[in-house]
């Protein structure tokens, strides 16, 4: 019932909601309203962004690899374990999107002169081409996708959205 109403033109978060208050009464259901509505924006943005940033021959990992190394200035390069710790990249995927990114001539492996144990990622000319092409058009898009939202708007969304993540990971500890 609730995809029907969704197809029609109704909000599908509301459409569920009514569907439990009638379904279930005794519920409050209002952390879907904020909620629910964050996982469907997120799904909707994540199909965008993985779609943008596969035409350009990356994987949205891929991507991040590369962005931690442009945004670390130059010269351009982090250990795996600085990559892992940016925030962007797990740990354990690092090595496979460093071999992948090194295969298509993006970024190279170098040593460190002082110590040979220690391997840096390097963004090669060709990866700080496209990391600087890519970025900019994300950017654009990620414009366009908040086109509804007035600046000030996007201000309060942001600060919302902050102490969500915060509130969430306070939820975590609390439950450890």
């Amino acid at each position: 019932m609730a995809e029907r109403r969704a197809v029609a033109g109704q909000d599908a978060v509301a459409a569920v909601i009514e569907d439990w208050a009638r379904e279930r009464p005794e519920l409050d259901t209002a952390p879907l309203e904020v909620l629910a509505r964050l996982h469907r924006s997120f799904l909707r943005y994540n199909t965008r962004l993985t779609s943008s940033i596969e035409q350009h021959g990356l994987s949205v990992a891929g991507f991040d690899v590369l962005t931690a190394l442009r945004r670390s200035g130059r010269p351009y390069r982090l250990t795996a374990g600085q990559l892992a710790e940016s925030g962007l990249v797990s740990s354990a995927g690092v090595t496979l999107r460093i071999d992948r990114l090194e295969k298509d001539g993006l970024i190279v492996r170098e040593r460190d002169p002082d110590d040979r144990r220690i391997v840096y990622s390097r963004l090669t000319d060709a990866g700080l081409a496209k990391v600087d092409e890519v970025f900019v058009e994300h950017l654009d898009d990620d414009r366009r996708m908040l086109g509804g939202l007035s600046p000030s708007e996007c201000r309060r969304l942001a600060g919302l959205l902050r102490k969500l993540e915060h509130s969430i990971l306070a939820s975590d500890e609390d439950a450890s």
